[in-house]
């Protein structure tokens, strides 16, 4: 009876770890789409390919259903499963991921919007270099973050957060030059505008990749580290 006993709780672990690993999963295919989503956005942005703009409007639907599938799953889990210790911090960091890479999915449908407009007008002002430059850096934010959630590394997790100082300082920095350009062409003020938005979303983003990599410390360190909690 004992050994019965055993076995069903052997295969209920099992079972409840092989329901882990997949919606661990089902994020990070989630992450790779919204990888995709950020990358096409900013390329739209500096072609102006407006075609491609609105592929990526059109894709934020889907990021968004993924999300309420993938927080629905985890919903089940906890009432089922009624996890403990990681477990438990593994799918609320799940349900939190989720939530800020449908933020970032949102942030990238911005870009794209911003890029539908400025190819109306024709052209890029100046400043687009500075769009692609934090582009870049805030897309390998958001691949390391992911990347650190799939190993649980927390070094890289620690790193991300570094990087986000980075975009921090150059989205300042490049906020500051587009006024200067506004003032010596403000014919092209609406055009700035378009370019500033596009800005704020990339920085928004570098912020949502920072949740992520402190939800990684979260599961593995068991500790709270927002709101400068992190211990190095």
């Amino acid at each position: 009876m004992i050994q019965e006993v055993e076995s069903h709780s052997h295969h209920i672990s099992r079972q409840f770890n092989i329901e882990l690993e997949d919606v661990k999963t089902r994020m990070l295919e989630m992450g790779g789409k919204v990888e995709k989503q950020l990358h096409d956005a900013i390329n739209s942005l500096v072609s102006l390919d407006s075609e491609l703009a609105q592929r990526v409007r059109d894709d934020d639907n889907l990021i968004d259903t993924l999300e309420v599938s993938i927080d629905g799953q985890c919903s089940r889990i906890l009432a089922r499963r009624q996890p403990a210790a990681s477990d438990l911090r593994l799918i609320l960091a799940i349900i939190k991921t989720i939530r800020d890479l449908e933020r970032i999915g949102d942030e990238s449908s911005k870009i794209a919007k911003m890029a539908i407009r400025l190819s109306q007008d024709g052209d890029l002002p100046k400043g687009s270099g500075e769009i692609q430059h934090i582009g870049e850096l805030v897309r390998h934010m958001v691949h390391n973050a992911l990347d650190a959630f799939a190993r649980y590394d927390t070094d890289s997790a620690v790193a991300v957060t570094d990087e986000d100082e980075d975009v921090d300082e150059q989205y300042s920095a490049a906020i500051r030059a587009m006024i200067d350009c506004m003032q010596e062409e403000p014919a092209k003020i609406d055009s700035f505008l378009n370019l500033v938005w596009a800005l704020r979303a990339l920085e928004r983003i570098g912020d949502h990749a920072k949740n992520i990599s402190e939800h990684i410390l979260y599961v593995v360190r068991g500790t709270d580290v927002r709101h400068g909690g992190l211990n190095r």
